[in-house]
């Protein structure tokens, strides 16, 4: 008996022993540990945390009642400069996470010290061909790897404890100016993967692919190709038919249609849901000569996640004309609506309405503008399509136009908690002037949208300084807490600038969110009072998460200000682009402290001008068409290099930079495929230009300060005569 006891407290002590060597085997996710997600509140497995996206903590320890004793526990450098857009996953202690040029890390998460790090050593030039930064927005963890998408359309598998790579597989075109910036999501052992590049020409798909080897399984190709070569299935065939094929749209763009971001998953329904992008180009007289839907531009679409075939869709924007993409956060919840549980789905997509959908059945169930619109005035109940305020649009003359290409809300996740019953929105407020371009040639441009830029830019005789107070006043983001159930705004917390952090809620009763401001903020979920913050030092885009480690609850999110309108809007504080390239994790009585920022650069004394006032205005719309999408509106950038600050023997090299590419090694290709040697002289006078402008306004002086707060209340009075013209 003694005998046979032993051996029974041996194979319990073996049993033991396996569950605790699988329990730390690093990585160790599946599809079952993400749905069963709320029975271990400490991990963050997933993108939204959940397969529905939710991106609620049931998390308490940190709440309304203590948030005021949370302090930084400790910091991450990732040694970079450019946008940080990753969502951490948290698993078991580890936290994985992604930096810009697809750069992976794994770190301590009580810590914050590194345990490996991997480079996928993405070419720079490759750079050129994404459209909003170099930027990442995570990875994805599965049974012992980490699965992380690059710039350059590659999907690399990496050993979860190790970071050295399992596989990687190409999954795009390279001849085609694809890019890969989404985090992958992991459905029954199928890495799902997009990927962008509509406004330079590309047509849209979504891949899976087997976690375990890297072989592609399915294609979901979201546009139809050239009718003339047939169609890849019947819901190709079934597409095509809602395009105008005397367009070509295969030869003026491809159609676009990208995935280039949300993705959610409903195990008990066994539905995949991808979002939609814009069309190639932009504008639907060229891209389609005016006529039909374009599916499935602009949509909702649910997959079989077995076959990757067409379950159902819904378009968000039916004709899409203005980069109105549906590719925003999508998020599954079980809500009440007039007194009837339903299982929907909720998008807040750029067009400016928040939609509630069945996800079974994708059945409209309502809409409303949670911004202001003016391309349409509502969503029609009945249908379930938006009601165009003209049908002509921009087609024959400029329009000024709610919400802008950047959208009503951009790709910076939602939350939404089950305690409140509200979606938490990152919403921004900026208008936009559409113009059809004229004489449209695809290939003219890297941009190929067939919009004319020029028409929504500065005038190049105003004055940058007060552009600029325009801009400020005219640009404006906030928090919505929107009721889904009932389509209205609950509270609202005003931001100074749009392109602020993603949400958090969670179980305390806390929302968070990080600001462009280069701070992390509380506030308290059921009525928006703010509660706590911390400088960052640096904007924040990223989304937060919550963990635990040995029962402590932590807070940590991406610092690094970048993506698209940190790009090209040239209207980022300068308070909030100071240090970035870190992560942050902050905890209850956290004692570590970030140190100093380091002071500005001081700004080089600029060449003289040689150039005439004509030249100046040549290079200022010039500049505009093809600069300012990465060095920022009026020549002030806030990620990439401020071309106001050129060094002495930069000015001496700039058009071998410009058109030859000296800096390809850096990103900065040549561009000789469409400026010639006079469009970059004069580019470089524009430079120069407001290189002098930006001397003097450093130099100062009463009576800059006098005018800085005249232009400041005349740019109030313009944005408000400008938003009341719409």
């Amino acid at each position: 008996m003694g005998a046979r006891k032993s051996r029974w407290l041996a194979a319990v002590a073996a049993v033991f022993l396996c569950g605790a060597i699988a329990q730390a085997a690093p990585g160790a996710v599946d599809g079952a540990r993400i749905i069963d997600a709320d029975s271990e509140p400490g991990n963050w497995l997933a993108h939204g945390r959940t397969y529905g996206e939710q991106r609620f903590s049931p998390l308490d320890t940190i709440n309304d009642g203590n948030v005021s004793g949370l302090k930084l526990a400790w910091y991450y450098d990732t040694g970079t400069k450019r946008g940080l857009e990753a969502t951490p996953i948290v698993v078991d202690g580890v936290i994985y996470t992604t930096g810009d040029w697809s750069r992976v890390y794994a770190v301590d998460a009580a810590t914050g010290k590194q345990l490996w790090a991997y480079d996928p050593k993405v070419p720079r030039e490759w750079g050129a061909k994404a459209c909003c930064d170099v930027v990442n927005r995570g990875a994805a963890v599965w049974k012992g790897r980490v699965y992380v998408g690059t710039i350059d359309g590659r999907l690399v598998a990496l050993d979860a404890g190790t970071g050295k790579l399992a596989w990687e597989t190409l999954t795009i075109d390279r001849s085609k100016p694809y890019s890969i910036t989404g985090a992958p999501r992991i459905v029954k052992d199928k890495v799902v993967i997009g990927n962008g590049g509509a406004e330079f020409g590309v047509r849209g798909y979504v891949s899976a692919y087997d976690a375990a080897t890297g072989k592609l399984a399915w294609r979901f190709w979201t546009v139809p190709g050239d009718p003339t070569k047939g169609f890849e299935s019947p819901d190709m065939e079934m597409a095509a038919k809602t395009w105008n094929a005397a367009a070509e749209w295969w030869n003026v763009g491809g159609g676009g249609g990208t995935v280039w971001d949300s993705m959610a998953y409903d195990p008990e329904l066994d539905l995949l849901y991808v979002g939609v992008g814009n069309g190639a180009p932009w504008n639907r007289w060229v891209r389609s000569k005016g006529e039909g839907d374009n599916l499935f531009l602009s949509s909702i679409v649910a997959l079989n996640p077995d076959t990757g075939r067409h379950v159902w869709h819904y378009q968000t924007t039916p004709g899409e004309t203005w980069d109105y993409t549906a590719t925003q956060h999508m998020i599954l919840a079980d809500i009440d609506i007039g007194g009837q549980p339903r299982k929907v789905i909720m998008q807040a997509p750029k067009n400016g309405f928040f939609y509630v959908l069945d996800r079974a059945t994708g059945q409209f169930i309502s809409a409303e503008n949670y911004v202001r619109v003016t391309w349409a005035s509502h969503v029609d109940p009945a249908t379930g399509r938006p009601v165009e305020t003209d049908p002509d649009q921009y087609r024959d003359e400029k329009k000024l136009t709610f919400p802008a290409p950047f959208g009503g809300h951009n790709w910076q996740p939602m939350s939404y908690s089950p305690r409140t019953g509200l979606v938490y929105i990152p919403a921004m407020e900026l208008p936009f002037t559409f113009a059809q371009e004229k004489d449209f040639k695809f290939g003219r441009n890297p941009w190929n949208m067939a919009v004319d830029m020029a028409a929504a830019m500065p005038p190049a005789d105003t004055d940058p300084v007060l552009v600029n107070k325009v801009l400020r006043a005219l640009a404006k983001g906030h928090i919505s807490a929107w009721d889904p159930a009932t389509q209205k705004e609950v509270w609202r917390v005003q931001h100074d600038g749009p392109w602020n952090g993603g949400m958090l809620s969670t179980a305390g009763n806390l929302l968070f969110q990080g600001t462009a401001k280069g701070e992390l903020v509380a506030y308290r979920a059921d009525t928006g009072d703010r509660l706590w913050s911390a400088s960052t030092q640096s904007g924040i885009v990223a989304p937060p998460v919550s963990y635990t480690v040995d029962g402590e609850q932590y807070v940590a999110v991406m610092v690094g200000w970048g993506g698209a309108l940190g790009l090209a809007g040239g209207i980022a504080p300068r308070e909030g682009d100071v240090v970035g390239g870190r992560m942050l994790a902050f905890k209850l009585g956290g004692t570590a402290r970030l140190p100093p920022a380091p002071p500005p650069a001081p700004l080089p004394e600029p060449p003289p001008q040689t150039a005439s006032p004509q030249i100046v205005r040549q290079g200022h719309g010039l500049y505009h068409t093809y600069c300012s999408v990465c060095h920022g509106m009026n020549a002030e950038a806030g990620v990439v290099a401020d071309l106001r600050y050129m060094q002495p023997a930069t000015h001496e090299l700039f058009n071998g930079i410009v058109l030859d590419g000296l800096y390809k090694d850096l990103g900065m290709v040549g561009w000789s495929k469409y400026l010639k040697a006079d469009d970059a002289d004069a580019i470089h006078a524009y430079l120069i230009e407001r290189a002098h402008d930006a001397k003097r306004e450093q130099a100062g002086g009463w009576w800059l300060t006098i005018k800085d707060f005249v232009y400041g209340v005349i740019g109030r009075i313009a944005a408000w005569f400008i938003t009341l013209s719409a």
